[in-house]
């Protein structure tokens, strides 16, 4: 007898328990096969039953009984058959029999049948429709033993007579393996009773094929990180969907989507599945009536931070109907642009009917141009001064403040606002800050509408005494500074303020003495007056005036008169060509201006030599020597008069004579005449005045010969100490015919002390050699003389025939003898 080896591992070690009556018996037969033939069968009378196959052990297994709730021992020799070919599952027949000893029932002549003959249950004959309600899963068999029937079951439901029934099932009873069953799906099944203890269970189950689902149609409205909501065109409701559910890249999906989708019920609540993008503006929840309809603001929607989610449309609106008054609810949406709506403001709006639930509300709702004159509300004006993301500041007509706006607040949504438009609008309290003020309501005006002063109709003629500043301040909040006109009011002269925005005509700006017509205006904000409305009617004729370049700095200078005893002060910007043409002693005509507390010269342009103030040399008085007396202010800006005094040093002459001299008597524009220099000079008469004058002024200095130490920038110093420890200054203005300086030249100028501070420079350097070797390139050709090696020496110098230093007479040519 062949035994079957079995899949546990712990098959070898099996010892039968001693307590199990069949196997003792069994063991104790003298024959084995006969012993169990023997057997009475008394009790079945010998009828054959069906069973499977239940356990197999390394001798014996179990069968369990297909007509009856019983499960039979079984020994190998009862098989009837190769052992081997047998596994769990296989159907048999038997016939059962009793123990001998025991008296328990067992089954005995064994026979394996086909499998389909053997069945433990009873099939209904009618099929049955259900929904999946738990899904199967793959079970698996444990210690030799047919897999359990309640492993892994799956369930499905069904209503029969009014009463909803479920029943288990297995992935065995599905027809086609292959169909992957989900919950909610729809299947049709048979009902099977178990023979043996009237458990039913569903088989042979078949997924019915799905109807075509039902499309819906919304408007995705929330989207968070994996999930949002859209709004259903169907009913007024908002569904959930997963970003899983979209066909396409979820990255593309935005609010306000249209969509379509399916609905499944999952875990009692529906869901989106199955979503697609729709062409948009395909979905449409309300039909909008194209009457404008007017009525007055009931009930104002609260602040989005206290407005109720279970109230989107908590605003109000009552109208005129032929039926009576009526009012309607407006939300959030609902207003054209974010500007703040008070109650009882007079709107026009259009009605929207929702298609869902046929619920009216308004929509498209704006001010009426009515509204401020029925409710008296105070407006203002102003112009727009200052723009930043999404706010800006308004410069009130009426007072002087600088009102915060939102755009936002803005009548019209679709303005573009820019800075200097001119603006209406309520102030009313900032809701955020209680300390502050805002403009709300803004409606635009045209350009030209906001006006910040009252103009009085009496016009006035004055005289320019200053003109407007052309530059721009620095101060970021600090205003223009403006021209100022003298005139006679109520019989005393006065003086008042005007810009350049307040001129009749820009091209012909007032100048300085200038007559000008001007009406006063008064500013609504402080009532300060300014001048308004100012056009010129008479030029100053006389305001022409020449004079020679006195002092060139760098963006400035000083022009000293043609009558020599004054200067003015000018900027590069007033002269109508390259200020680098400009040099010392230049003859220019210019018109005089007042922009500021002093004179400035504008409109300068340069003139022919000789043509301001000519002069006749008195070349019968020869060259004089004199003494500085007084210089001129560019080099002492502490004295009052302008022009220098150079006193006549003649021994013979006590009477001490004094001539006056300006920038064009020196003969070098950058000597720095100082209060007691040495000079000569000539004495030229000034022909259209008669006066006589200092010219050709050169000062009698020693000058000092020194090399530049070092050159930084527009500066540099000299290797040359007045004060010990310190190196002499100078100024790269001071370098005659603009030669290069660089540390190294030597150069020649004059040392001169500054009288206010009492510090030294050079002053009228002239460059006398290229520069020299560097001092460390000539240490060490010092150095290299004192080097060991070859040298060569001159032990004995040449000599002439006549015993004198040879080559050092001229060299005679040879005459031959005759």
């Amino acid at each position: 007898m062949s035994v079957r080896k079995m899949n546990s591992p712990q098959w070898k070690k099996f010892q039968p328990p001693a307590q199990d009556p069949a196997i003792m018996s069994f063991h104790q037969g003298p024959n084995i096969v006969s012993s169990y033939n023997n057997i009475p069968t008394s009790g079945n009378n010998g009828l054959r039953e069906t069973g499977i196959i239940d356990k197999l052990q390394h001798s014996y297994g179990f069968i369990q009984c297909c007509d009856r709730e019983a499960r039979l021992f079984f020994h190998f020799s009862e098989y009837s058959g190769d052992i081997d070919t047998m596994k769990i599952g296989d159907a048999v027949e038997f016939q059962m029999s009793y123990d001998r000893r025991t008296g328990k029932p067992i089954a005995v002549t064994v026979v394996k049948v086909d499998n389909s003959m053997v069945t433990t249950e009873i099939l209904s004959d009618e099929r049955f429709v259900g929904s999946i309600v738990q899904v199967a899963k793959p079970s698996h068999a444990k210690n030799g033993t047919v897999v359990n029937t309640q492993d892994g079951l799956g369930r499905v439901t069904y209503e029969h007579n009014g009463e909803c029934f479920f029943l288990p099932y297995g992935l065995e009873d599905l027809s086609d393996s292959g169909v992957k069953l989900k919950p909610g799906d729809q299947v049709m099944f048979h009902i099977a009773t178990d023979k043996r203890n009237g458990n039913i269970r569903a088989r042979q189950i078949e997924m019915l094929q799905p109807p075509s689902q039902q499309r819906f149609q919304g408007v995705v409205c929330s989207m968070k990180e994996t999930f949002g909501f859209i709004e259903r065109a169907d009913v007024v409701r908002e569904i959930f969907f997963h970003y899983s559910e979209f066909k396409d890249n979820i990255n593309e999906l935005i609010l306000g989507d249209d969509v379509e989708f399916s609905v499944q019920n999952r875990n009692g609540k529906e869901v989106a599945v199955d979503i697609s993008r729709l062409p948009e503006g395909t979905v449409i929840f309300e039909d909008i009536g194209l009457d404008m309809i007017q009525g007055k603001v009931l009930k104002t929607l609260k602040n989005g931070n206290n407005r109720r989610q279970s109230d989107p449309l908590g605003g109000r609106i009552i109208y005129e109907t032929p039926k009576g008054t009526m009012d309607i609810p407006f939300g959030d949406k609902d207003q054209k642009g974010d500007y703040t709506l008070q109650q009882g403001d007079t709107v026009e709006f259009n009605i929207a009917t929702d298609r869902r639930d046929k619920l009216q509300r308004a929509t498209n709702i704006q001010l009426t141009e009515e509204t401020f004159d029925t409710v008296g509300e105070v407006r203002e004006t102003g112009l727009v001064v200052s723009l930043k993301e999404g706010y800006g500041f308004i410069q009130c007509a009426d007072r002087e403040a600088r009102m915060f706006f939102h755009f936002s607040e803005l009548l019209d949504p679709t303005f573009a606002v820019n800075v200097q438009d001119d603006l209406e609008f309520t102030v009313a309290q900032d809701p955020s800050a209680s300390n502050r003020q805002i403009a709300i309501r803004i409606k635009h005006l045209p350009k030209g509408s906001v006006s910040f002063l009252t103009i009085h109709n009496e016009k006035y003629i004055g005289t320019v005494d200053r003109e407007p500043a052309t530059h721009k301040t620095q101060a970021k909040n600090k205003e223009q500074e403006g021209g100022n006109v003298v005139f006679d009011y109520e019989g005393t002269i006065q003086s008042i303020t005007y810009f350049t925005k307040d001129l009749v005509e820009m091209k012909q700006a007032p100048r300085y003495g200038d007559k000008v017509e001007f009406s006063i205006g008064e500013q609504k904000s402080n009532n300060k007056r300014q001048a308004v409305n100012v056009r010129v009617v008479l030029r100053n004729i006389t305001g022409r005036c020449q004079g020679f370049i006195a002092t060139l700095k760098d963006n400035y200078g000083f022009i000293e008169n043609a009558e020599h005893d004054k200067e003015v002060f000018f900027h590069y910007s007033s002269f109508d060509k390259d200020a680098n043409d400009l040099e010392l002693g230049d003859e220019v005509e210019y018109i005089l201006a007042r922009k500021s507390s002093k004179l400035s010269a504008e409109n300068i342009r340069k003139l022919p030599k000789g043509t301001v103030a000519p002069e006749e040399m008195m070349r019968d008085q020869g060259i004089l020597q004199g003494k500085i007396i007084r210089p001129m202010r560019i080099v002492n800006p502490e004295q009052d008069e302008y022009c220098g005094l150079v006193q006549v040093r003649e021994e013979d002459d006590p009477s001490m004579v004094t001539y006056p001299y300006g920038i064009t008597s020196l003969a070098d524009k950058r000597d720095f005449l100082q209060k007691g220099d040495i000079v000569k000079f000539n004495v030229a008469i000034v022909k259209s005045s008669g006066s006589h004058r200092a010219v050709n002024i050169a000062a009698l200095r020693k000058y000092v010969r020194a090399r530049v130490d070092s050159v930084k920038g527009q500066f540099g110093f000299i290797q040359y100490e007045v004060e010990e420890g310190k190196k002499l200054f100078f100024h790269m203005t001071e370098v005659h015919d603009g030669a290069e300086i660089q540390p190294g030249d030597e150069v020649e100028f004059v040392v001169v002390q500054n009288q206010r501070n009492g510090k030294y420079s050079a002053c009228s350097l002239r460059k006398i050699t290229d520069r020299q070797r560097p001092e460390r390139l000539i240490s060490r050709l010092k150095s290299m003389s004192d080097e060991v090696g070859q040298r060569m020496m001159i032990i004995r110098a040449p000599k002439g025939p006549d015993n004198t230093k040879g080559f050092i007479q001229p060299r005679l040519p040879w005459t031959p003898t005759v």
